[in-house]
């Protein structure tokens, strides 16, 4: 529903979220409540802190402000995507090959809608996890969320 205004905000963000040596990992558009919330994950190697977030919002907010591509009010918020960060982008596929990971899917796939595993790779647009010295492949087509998942 909110992927259109998703995708522009993140045409209009992404080039000073990288410009702070950032990157932005995920733009979520959503309204919880009465209140509508624009909500920004960055990221960078050994994690963001509050400085970073502080300065996003500052250079993002002064942007929108301008560019004032959201019809309603809404609160913007920018964090880190966490330990189980979102798998979104195909630099994300690459970068992560070898961690456990989590995929979730729209529609049952071999039976099932949840899997986990160690990420082998993005092959031929499908998700390639390792568990227990069996491969699965899941088309990307299906894949309602993919993230990092907390290794115990």
């Amino acid at each position: 529903m909110n992927k259109p205004i998703e995708k522009q905000i993140e045409s209009i963000v992404e080039p000073l979220v990288k410009e702070k040596g950032l990157e932005l990992v995920h733009v979520e558009y959503v309204r919880e409540g009465a209140h509508w919330y624009l909500r920004l994950y960055i990221d960078k190697d050994g994690g963001v802190d509050m400085d970073d977030c502080s300065a996003v919002s500052h250079v993002v907010s002064e942007m929108l402000d301008q560019k004032n591509p959201i019809p309603q009010a809404y609160m913007l918020e920018v964090s880190s995507p966490g330990l189980e960060r979102p798998l979104k982008k195909e630099e994300d596929f690459v970068r992560f090959q070898g961690s456990l990971i989590s995929v979730h899917t729209t529609t049952q796939h071999q039976g099932f809608k949840k899997f986990s595993g160690n990420l082998v790779g993005l092959i031929n647009d499908e998700i390639v996890l390792e568990y227990n010295n069996e491969r699965v492949a899941i088309p990307r087509s299906i894949v309602k969320k993919a993230h990092l998942e907390l290794d115990i």
